[in-house]
């Protein structure tokens, strides 16, 4: 028998609309209401008809994420907080991986649009703008998270990289590290402004740049244990060795830090190591590694917030740009005995714009 939801809401003496809503987890129906329609789905295994909903109401209820690799763990943390944020609204995630190509990400791009999902949150690893006026043309919003573009004007919730690289090297130079080397990422916002605040840092601590001592990687968040054991390497070969390193991300440092370990270097003796993205990887590191914590759960609970307040006006909403201002994590891989230790966090407030 195919059973509806005007039965189940005729069996149970209630509206269509109370049942609708609480199948979309809506909040403004009673706990023994919900409960007692819940039982009843539950008792008949009533599954509903999306595609027939969407007919009605003009939407998919699907939100697409795109971003450059689905096994890197900052983007496993800001898909799940976003997913949990969604579906307490009814709306559901579909996620894709560019890995970070810029030709595959517009594939996927067009594969979910395709889909008329309802909105797309998107962590691009493009450098150019065409693919997001073709996302305008098609009236789709979008979000970008953790990657901005120069010239888009457009939703964007990230974390401050400029000063993700000042904290990073500052702590460094506390601790006495003399010669610090930087593994960064493409050329991408972060990749640009991380290697920014990294430069910032040295120059106001009177410290030189040295061209030798940066190692960039052409794919930031795509196989970075063996680029940051590779970066490791080329690092190794130097002469003066760095006595300190900072990466443009915690799989980097990771790669980076076993290298090293492997072949004789004490971590933080030798070489203290801050990374980025406080992924929480203390269990299996031989050394428990100094990060800065992106706030990546923020990120995605703050990228839903944005997607559903598009979703819930009638007008669009201008833009909004939301920059989360990172901290310190210090932990053994930076805990030298001589130097500064720093153990607190350096904690900045969160800074709110509405315009870019």
């Amino acid at each position: 028998m195919n059973i509806r939801m005007k039965d189940i809401a005729k069996d149970l003496g209630v509206s269509l609309i109370t049942i609708s809503k609480v199948l979309r987890n809506h909040p403004d129906i009673g706990d023994e209401t919900r409960e007692r329609v819940l039982a009843r789905v539950k008792e008949l295994d009533y599954r509903p008809n999306f595609a027939a909903r969407s007919l009605v109401t003009g939407r998919s209820y699907l939100v697409g994420l795109v971003v450059p690799d689905l096994l890197h763990p900052f983007f496993a943390e800001v898909a799940k907080s976003l997913s949990e944020v969604l579906r307490q609204s009814g709306y559901y995630l579909i996620v894709s991986s560019s890995d970070e190509d810029p030709d595959l990400e517009e594939v996927e791009i067009n594969h979910l649009l395709a889909r008329r999902l309802d909105t797309l949150i998107i962590a691009s690893c493009r450098t150019t703008v065409d693919v997001f006026f073709h996302i305008e043309k098609q009236d789709t919003p979008y979000v970008l998270i953790d990657r901005c573009l120069p010239g888009l004007s457009a939703n964007f919730v990230g974390v401050d990289d400029e000063l993700v690289g000042i904290l990073a090297t500052r702590h460094l130079i506390d601790i006495g590290c003399k010669k610090i080397a930087h593994i960064c990422g493409p050329e991408i916002s972060p990749g640009i402004r991380r290697m920014e605040g990294y430069k910032r840092a040295l120059a106001e601590a009177g410290m030189k740049v040295i061209d030798d001592y940066i190692i960039t990687q052409r794919k930031g968040d795509v196989g970075t244990k063996q680029g940051g054991a590779e970066a490791m390497h080329k690092l190794l070969n130097l002469e003066p060795r760095p006595d300190g390193l900072f990466c443009f991300n915690d799989p980097l440092a990771m790669g980076a830090m076993n290298y090293a370990l492997d072949h004789g270097v004490r971590i933080p003796e030798d070489l203290a190591v801050v990374g980025c993205g406080n992924l929480h990887y203390d269990d299996s590191l031989r050394v428990p590694l100094s990060s800065i914590d992106q706030h990546s759960r923020k990120i995605g609970e703050e990228a839903a917030r944005i997607a559903l307040r598009i979703l819930n006006s009638k007008m669009p909403p201008k833009p909004e740009t939301l920059v989360l201002q990172p901290e310190l994590i210090a932990r053994e891989s930076t805990q030298r005995r001589t130097g500064k230790n720093i153990s607190k966090k350096a904690r900045v407030g969160v800074k709110r714009n509405q315009s870019r």
